[in-house]
């Protein structure tokens, strides 16, 4: 899968043209993922290239946000609440991650090498990345 800054694919372009053409066909309810692979046609693996791709397109053309949640599944949205409920769900996601990484592998790491430039510098920045992360996940709208 192409990261954002590499050249996209025409096929997962063609994707993302289907999931964002089903997408806005449902509106404004939401797809769950099965729904939306049923609705599209496509495989699983499609789907996902379709919607990754189609994240990529939104950022550019200045499209409504793309949002996901159990409940509703994948949907375009334009209400401040419900795009701050999903930004800080996704906050929490990468912040339970990178202190599952600190706690297992660079927290050892540094047990192993005390003295090491690297384990220092990487340290330092996650701890610096996991604080602003917690001070985000915290925030709520008063």
């Amino acid at each position: 899968m192409p990261r954002a800054s590499q050249p996209r694919s025409p096929a997962a372009e063609r994707h993302a043209d289907t999931v964002r053409f089903v997408l806005f066909e449902a509106r404004p309810a939401g797809l769950v993922f099965d729904q939306l692979a049923r609705a599209s046609a496509l495989s699983p693996s499609q789907v996902r290239a379709g919607l990754a791709c189609l994240r990529d397109i939104i950022a550019e053309r200045g499209w409504p946000p793309l949002i996901w949640n159990r409940t509703e599944g994948y949907k375009f949205c334009s209400d401040p609440a419900e795009l701050q409920a999903y930004e800080v769900a996704v906050i929490r996601e990468k912040l339970t991650k990178i202190r599952r990484f600190i706690t297992s592998v660079v927290a050892p790491h540094a047990a192993l090498q005390p003295k090491g430039r690297w384990i220092k510098h990487l340290n330092t920045q996650l701890n610096s990345v996991e604080s602003t992360l917690d001070v985000i996940a915290d925030f709520i709208d008063s």
